[in-house]
């Protein structure tokens, strides 16, 4: 150790040489042992920062056009890449060397020696590279459980470096830059990141990551971990965004509520619910265009559909999105969105008209068009809009939707489970509603609807004490 502190005295004081890389790629080494670690003498972590400092010194000398294939400019990279590592193994589980290196500066020089070598990367120099992941790794262990580390950081980075260091062509650094803003970041910072105009560029190009650099965990971690908490964020996005845009973030959001099925698990707000179900109801009829054989690929609808399974996952049985049942327009637009699809198909054949061809492959690439399921989602929102809420059960009867859900009693290729769903939705438009049973009863003995569909999928409607209730065929032995 005092050999190791005695060379980096001479780095930091003498002209640099290739024996100082040695020094420093020596020191990097025994920082990896948790012991060395630990016990690291203070005046070795302070040197250790007086050669950061006389290497940020060296590069701010050379200017903007330097000569990257000059000896001496590429051992000061190269040197300058050394101890950003050595910084960076420093800062692993070790709160102490975290501290010290803070109150030396080691924060503040990085940032500025990093936006100095971001003028560098036109020339895509390898060691120019090597040098700023080290600093965004050093970035990130520094931060690591210390706040006070993460607040620097974030102040002297966020949000002009960062959006450069995202824009860099480098996937390593990209990753290296999202996991620092994904440990910096709290409720707080994330709240403000809907506040200024920079800042919401930056939020946009993470979610733009997302799309373009899929392998990168970090940027999906940043928008299901932090993003997803604020509706606000959440809905000024969403309205800057394009359609492609748009399907990226709402695959995240309908990933994040597949996996998270336990009620605790879920960060997404009420608010945020309220805002999807309202960009539902205001652009629904795009997903209209479908109709036609030439609009399959059409982006708006297919941001229509997205939000449509959203909306069916957080109204099955989530408490914490149950308000959804009170919207003042999420359940009229889907009855009469059920009925412009549902008369569309029968009118005109196209991709809303019922089917009976279950083969493996169907011609025209069917089994993929975005519209697959749709009617089927739409029923099952509807159901489970009706679900022990007796206002919206009169209000699908008052829509002429009872009988528009029994013709699509079915079977149809076009949507697996319609029968199902058609089923369930009956089933909750009916419980404990004495209008509505009587409705189908009526509409049995009148004719203009029999029971028959629903004898075939193993029910059949009971009339007791004046009601009518759905109850399943018993089979023989």
């Amino acid at each position: 150790m005092q050999r190791i502190n005695a060379a980096l005295l001479e780095t930091s004081l003498g002209n640099l040489v290739n024996t100082h890389l040695t020094t420093l790629q020596t020191l990097t080494k025994a920082l990896r042992d948790d012991q060395f670690r630990a016990s690291v003498d203070k005046d070795v972590i302070e040197n250790l920062h007086a050669v950061l400092s006389r290497l940020f010194v060296e590069i701010e000398r050379m200017g903007d056009d330097v000569d990257l294939e000059d000896e001496s400019v590429s051992l000061c990279l190269k040197l300058t890449a050394e101890c950003l590592r050595a910084h960076r193994n420093a800062c692993v589980k070790c709160t102490p060397n975290q501290c010290s290196l803070r109150n030396l500066g080691s924060i503040k020089v990085s940032f500025e020696i990093l936006g100095k070598l971001l003028k560098f990367t036109s020339g895509g120099s390898n060691v120019v590279y090597d040098a700023i992941r080290c600093g965004i790794q050093f970035l990130g262990n520094i931060a690591v459980g210390n706040q006070l580390c993460k607040d620097d950081i974030w102040k002297l980075g966020f949000p002009h470096i960062f959006w450069n260091m995202l824009e860099l062509p480098d996937e390593k650094a990209v990753s290296y830059t999202c996991m620092v803003l994904h440990t910096c970041l709290d409720d707080h910072k994330t709240e403000k990141l809907a506040q200024d105009a920079q800042q919401l560029k930056v939020s946009m190009k993470i979610m733009d990551l997302c799309r373009t650099l899929p392998d990168v965990d970090w940027t999906v971690l940043i928008a299901t971990q932090h993003f997803l908490k604020s509706s606000e964020i959440i809905s000024k996005m969403y309205t800057e965004m394009t359609n492609e845009e748009r399907l990226t973030l709402l695959e995240l959001i309908l990933a994040h509520l597949a996996v998270g099925e336990e009620e605790k698990n879920s960060l997404i707000p009420r608010s945020l619910a309220v805002f999807l179900a309202s960009c539902f109801t205001d652009r629904c009829r795009a997903v209209l265009i479908l109709a036609s054989q030439s609009s399959a690929d059409d982006q708006g609808a297919v941001v229509v559909i997205r939000l449509l399974e959203i909306l069916c996952e957080m109204t099955s049985d989530r408490k914490k999105f149950m308000a959804l049942q009170d919207h003042p327009d999420l359940l009229s637009s889907t009855v009469v969105l059920l009925k412009e699809v549902h008369l569309l198909g029968k009118t005109s054949k196209n991709v809303f008209t019922a089917t009976q061809d279950f083969s493996l492959k169907r011609p025209g690439g069917a089994d993929d068009h975005p519209a697959l399921s749709f009617k089927a989602h739409l029923i099952r929102l509807i159901g489970n809009l009706c679900h022990s809420h007796s206002v919206n059960q009169d209000k699908v009867r008052e829509l002429d939707g009872i009988a528009l859900i029994l013709d699509n009693c079915s079977l149809d290729s076009n949507n697996p489970f319609i029968s199902q769903w058609a089923v369930f939705a009956i089933r909750n438009i009916l419980e404990h509603n004495t209008e509505n049973q009587k409705l189908i009863q009526e509409l049995r003995s009148q004719g203009v609807a029999d029971d028959t569909i629903l004898r075939e999928m193993g029910f059949r409607v009971e009339e007791r004490d004046g009601s009518s209730l759905l109850r399943p065929v018993k089979k023989d032995p």
